[in-house]
């Protein structure tokens, strides 16, 4: 049985001051879309460029409550678990396939 992979992910803006949360099942062309401001919004607003965090999650029920906890967790938090598995902040969109 073919199972979908889906993706909790944080992105952030060239200046690391914006932050945003999003969940999606191909993570490559969803950043795609962030950095080409194909969605208006929020992340087109705010030059959500830069992917800095994601996490796979084993079904989509998963996905959706870990982006409900991100999304509800202090920005510290958030800023915190960047820090733990990315402290330099880099773009980490260059290694998505």
């Amino acid at each position: 049985m073919y199972t979908r992979q889906y993706y909790v992910y944080l992105m952030s803006n060239p200046g690391d001051t914006a932050l945003y949360v999003g969940v999606t099942n191909n993570l490559p062309r969803r950043v795609y879309e962030h950095q080409h401001k194909l969605v208006p919004g929020f992340t087109a607003r705010y030059n959500i460029v830069k992917l800095v965090y994601y996490e796979a999650a084993p079904d989509v029920y998963a996905a959706i409550g870990r982006e409900k906890q991100l999304k509800a967790g202090s920005r510290k938090k958030k800023i915190d678990l960047v820090n733990s598995a990315n402290p330099g902040w880099k773009d980490l969109s260059g290694e998505l396939s």
